[in-house]
This record gives structure tokens, sequence and C-alpha cells, in this order.
């Protein structure tokens, strides 16, 4: 285990861009961890991963609450945050070398915008008006599942990837596979847009009773963490049942779906969709991933599992 050491804390893009070039023409690797903090386990292994990436590495974790990806009614205003111990738990690791956080990433406007298309403004679009009017969409991938009920969320997402990967010039970003439907989408992002960029998918950290690790899980009260618990055990249940034979989709949805409702969630999706092209499927006959989203008091929740019958 390496030894704790401070990473620089770096706000402004251009010392940022600077500071990668530097490490590159030292024969460094750049590996980028894009976070919005509150740090947990998770991350963690997310830095671990960009580490292993290559030797040798430079390893660079953005801490950024990106408002473009809120919608007003969302909870941008109560996203946990504790920079200082987020700093903490990097310089645990050892392996952190720099920590890009800047105060803003927008240019922000004076007057007041046309709602985007659709209809729905994000967070930024609010609060900014006519300032930042360029976005990055990945158009099929971000309909259906968590782009359903979030109609500004993946719009903004890819976005911020784009501008961190302008600033930050990475040769590695590391995304984790929680958020599934993100990393199809950064993956399709990345190749359609050329950029020269290795994206690695890291599993999913969960705590020791199943729950995948989030840092809205504070948010939970103690009996809703309870009842959350049964999104775990739904998704292997249905893995079990599909690699002893029943790959019928429409059945295992619906149990994933009575599980969830009889233990008081409020179900906002489950879907079965082929893993990379993230298309539904009637029989898990290709490798697929289930996902899930439910709400849990005013805490929404997402999980899901990776399910290959052929193996």
């Amino acid at each position: 285990m390496a030894a704790a050491r401070e990473p620089e804390v770096i706000r402004d893009k251009a010392a940022m861009r600077a500071w990668s070039r530097r490490r590159r023409a030292e024969g460094k690797t750049v590996a980028v961890v894009p976070t919005m903090g509150y740090l947990h386990q998770g991350h963690l292994s997310l830095v671990s991963a960009a580490a292993a990436s290559a030797d040798p590495v430079a390893v660079v974790v953005t801490i950024y609450v990106n408002p473009s990806q809120f919608a007003p009614t969302e909870d941008l205003a109560i996203y946990p945050s504790d920079f200082a111990g987020d700093l903490r738990k990097l310089a645990s690791t050892g392996v952190v070398d720099a920590v890009f956080s800047p105060p803003d990433l927008y240019d922000r406007g004076t007057g007041r915008r046309a709602a985007a298309s659709g209809g729905a403004v994000s967070c930024l679009e609010e609060e900014a008006g006519d300032g930042h009017e360029t976005w990055v969409r990945v158009e099929r991938l971000e309909k259906g599942l968590c782009g359903a009920s979030r109609p500004v969320f993946f719009r903004g997402v890819a976005t911020i990837v784009s501008k961190l990967f302008n600033i930050i010039e990475p040769d590695v970003a590391v995304f984790g596979k929680k958020d599934y439907q993100q990393w199809r989408i950064i993956c399709r992002m990345v190749r359609d847009l050329d950029f020269a960029i290795e994206i690695i998918g890291s599993e999913i950290m969960r705590e020791a009773d199943g729950l995948a690790m989030s840092s809205r899980n504070v948010h939970l009260s103690p009996v809703e963490r309870e009842k959350a618990l049964s999104i775990n055990r739904s998704l292997v249940d249905a893995r079990t049942a599909a690699l002893k034979g029943n790959t019928d989709c429409e059945q295992i949805r619906n149990k994933i779906v009575q599980t969830l409702t009889e233990t008081g969630s409020q179900v906002d999706y489950v879907e079965i969709v082929e893993q990379e092209s993230l298309i539904h499927v009637e029989r898990i006959d290709v490798p697929v991933v289930i996902c899930v989203a439910a709400w849990f008091g005013k805490v929404r929740l997402i999980d899901n599992i990776e399910i290959d019958t052929r193996s």
C-alpha cells in the first residue's frame, strides 16, 4: 500500500491543462477519475483502477458538482459535500497526484433564455440564463432508462465530461459501472468524437449487506436503507433464475417490480437491455444488463447486474 501523501489541489482550468502537459512530458500516462465529491469506498476503487492503468501514471481526481445535469426539481441544493474529508481520503490512498476542483466551469450570462429542447431546463440554465449554450448529446443512448425521467441529465453529463477531457487531456478515464447508462454513453461519445482516451468501466462496489455504494445513501433513514437492500437481492435472484434457464424478460422484470413494490418503494424503472446498445430484449440470449431505479422515501437509487448466460 502506498504511503499517504497530499495531492496538489488545482482550481484553474489553464493551470490544470498545463499540469497535465508537464506530466505527459515526463513520460507519464495521465489518468482521470471524474467525481462530484462526497467520496466513498466506491470512488476510491476507481482511484485504484486509475493508478493501476499504467506505469508511470499521474492520477487526477476531479471534484465538481455539475449543475447542468440537475433539473431545478432535483437535489442539487442538498447534494452532500465534504471537501476536506475528500482530500483526506484521497491522500490516504497515496496514489492521487492532483485534485481538480474548479469553482465553476460554465460561462454565466446575464439574461434568461428559452427552454431547452423538449421544454426541459437544467439548474445551470435556470441560474445562468444566456451564458453557456453548447451541449453534447449521445442521442439514442441517452433515451430510456434514467433519461426517461431525467431529460437533462445525460446532456449535462456528456457536456461536462467533454469539458473535463478538453481541460485535463487525459490518456485514461475511469467510470463506475453502477451508473451503467452513463458509462456506456461516455464510451460512445469517446468513440464518436475521436477522443484519444481509454475508458475503463470499474465494477460496482457494495456495502457488506449488498447495497450499492452511493453518495446519496447518506440521506436514507435506517428503515429506508433496510428496504433498499431489496434492489440487490432482487437482481441477484434474477441472475440466478436466468442462469438456471428462465430467460423470459417479462417474467423476470415483473418479479423484480413485485419485490420492490412489496417493500414500499416507488419503482422508476426496471429494464433488461443488451449491454452495449442498451436495446430492450425479450429473452436473455445475449449479454444483458438489468437496470433498476427506485425511490425510497425522497432518495432515488440505481443499481444493475450484468448477465451472460453463454458463459
